[in-house]
């Protein structure tokens, strides 16, 4: 692999694909160089960590429901006494209606994705057939140099 990559070849396959698997160096530092690549290409990234997310397609296309820790502050009366539930809108809806004028779309990257079952696996590869503008990039593994395959 070069040194200094120009990223096009990723590109190319991310747009073609819609959903890309990547294999990433577990010394780090080559991820950052294609997210940037990929923000001069005109796209918007969007980063979280797959562990802890829980319903996939609800948190990233429905209204959720949240309760953040009580801290010792339950509710009283009639409700359970856990706290109060908080809703909060679509992630990715949210975002693609932030994204800038000129921006291709966004791109999805999700580290730790080994932990997705295959059925989350299988959604998050339908997720650019839904809408176009998102794409998504998938963190699977380690390898010794940058690689992808289709999702």
């Amino acid at each position: 692999m070069a040194l200094i990559t120009t990223g096009k070849p990723f590109i190319r396959d991310l747009e073609k694909s819609g959903a890309l698997a990547l294999y990433v160096p577990l010394e780090g530092g080559f991820e950052g160089r294609y997210e940037r690549r990929l923000r001069a290409a005109g796209y918007v990234t969007l980063k979280m960590l797959a562990r802890g997310l829980g319903d996939l397609a609800m948190y990233l296309t429905g209204v959720h429901g949240v309760r953040p820790p009580h801290l010792g502050k339950k509710t009283i009366g009639r409700e359970a006494a856990v706290g109060y539930t908080y809703y909060v809108p679509p992630i990715l809806s949210y975002h693609l209606e932030q994204l800038p004028p000129k921006a291709k779309g966004l791109v999805l990257w999700v580290v730790d994705g080994q932990v997705f079952s295959r059925q989350e696996r299988e959604f998050l590869a339908s997720l650019p057939k839904q809408d176009p503008r998102v794409k998504v990039a998938v963190e699977m593994g380690g390898d010794r140099v940058f690689r992808w395959t289709q999702l």
